[in-house]
């Protein structure tokens, strides 16, 4: 397919857990707003557009935010209620896109590709934006270009709760005088590179000879200038709830031993999230799978606010184990499912009392990379 045929649009909910707490609490609306833990450690998951005008970002320490604006007011954020109105938004979507991408609990590509010879994509996404804001309330940008990079960028250039679309054609002059931080993936320390490198903005990388970047940043060089170019060839690759990470296990002999299978479900569990966690993501919905003898299979699944961690999953499995097993009945094969995978795992894990919690499962999973995935088990998994 080539670039002239692509249409992807990109949409981003504004300060998402901001807006999920101004619409729960409409008193916090128009405050200097900071979602987030209030310990020693803790971080600012989100903050509003009033709080941004301190200097505040997503991130920053508590501490430093509330030295910066005193006044701020501060949540520990709902997770519960942010999966509700991801999933809202995502039922909207898919309801209406031919192939849509969720790449994060706030955030969404869709590729109109070909949909322009049966109406102008531009208006259609209008209308979907403006529908999502209907319904749901909440404040939602997007940015219509030829590839996923440009509509992200032109998505940030829209916000607060805007919308910019960059004609085919016309992605170089749109990126040129922005600045270098504005490409997807450029942090702080190559934004420093670059600097002392006396760039300062995207022309200037796109008029940067090829080799000299390469000698300076290595391979990623190449890679910066076709961005600075607006070239990406990234696909939207499709949301679907097939989606999924799961284990299942057919025992030699049918078992009954109601202490072996909970160890099962734990083990399990636990060797999912593990994965779930090495690709970064979060899920939103876990299944258990029961076989009996028979050859019956029943399954069960809930929706849960996102998580990736073992302790939050294994209850949810144990629950479901028991609403759907057949008590005294031998099992044949035990699964366990994970389902409605969001990208950018770090997103639900920046609250006050998940901070510890996070370092720990890192700690335990550098273990599992060193010496092997069943090196560390729950005791119920043993």
């Amino acid at each position: 397919m080539n670039s002239a045929q692509r249409i992807i649009a990109h949409f981003d909910l504004d300060a998402f857990f901001v807006s999920v707490e101004c619409l729960n609490n409409p008193s916090l609306k128009g405050k200097p707003l900071l979602v987030g833990g209030h310990s020693e450690r803790g971080v600012v998951a989100a903050c509003s557009y009033e709080a941004r005008k301190y200097g505040i970002h997503s991130a920053m320490p508590m501490k430093t935010a509330m030295r910066l604006c005193p006044h701020a007011t501060v949540v520990g954020g709902t997770r519960g209620e942010y999966s509700k109105y991801s999933r809202w938004v995502t039922d909207i979507i898919a309801a209406k896109a031919p192939l849509f991408q969720k790449a994060s609990v706030d955030e969404f590509y869709i590729d109109l590709t070909g949909m322009d010879k049966y109406f102008d994509a531009n208006q259609w996404t209008i209308d979907l934006r403006d529908e999502i804001i209907k319904e749901t309330k909440l404040p939602i940008s997007f940015g219509l270009a030829s590839n996923k990079m440009v509509a992200k960028i032109a998505t940030d250039e829209a916000k607060p709760n805007g919308y910019l679309h960059v004609p085919f054609g016309s992605e170089k002059e749109f990126l040129a005088p922005l600045k270098v931080g504005k490409i997807p993936g450029v942090g702080e320390q190559t934004c420093q590179t670059l600097l002392e490198m006396g760039i300062e903005t995207i022309r200037d990388i796109s008029e940067t000879p090829i080799e000299y970047l390469e000698k300076k940043l290595g391979k990623y060089g190449f890679e910066l200038w076709n961005k600075s170019q607006g070239i990406n060839n990234s696909e939207v690759s499709a949301y679907h709830e097939s989606k999924s990470i799961s284990t299942e296990n057919t025992f030699e002999e049918n078992k009954t031993d109601m202490k072996f299978l909970m160890s099962e479900v734990v083990r399990m569990t636990e060797k999912i999230a593990f994965e779930l966690r090495q690709e970064n993501m979060t899920t939103g919905c876990i299944a258990i799978k029961i076989r009996y003898p028979n050859f019956e299979t029943t399954s069960r699944q809930t929706s849960i606010p996102y998580t990736f961690y073992d302790d939050e999953l294994i209850l949810k499995a144990k629950e479901l184990f028991h609403k759907l097993y057949r008590k005294g009945e031998p099992i044949r094969l035990l699964g366990v499912r994970l389902s409605e995978l969001t990208d950018e795992a770090i997103q639900t894990n920046l609250f006050e009392s998940l901070e510890r919690k996070t370092e720990l499962y890192k700690a335990i999973d550098n273990v599992k990379n060193r010496f092997g995935k069943y090196s560390i088990s729950k005791a119920g998994g043993l």
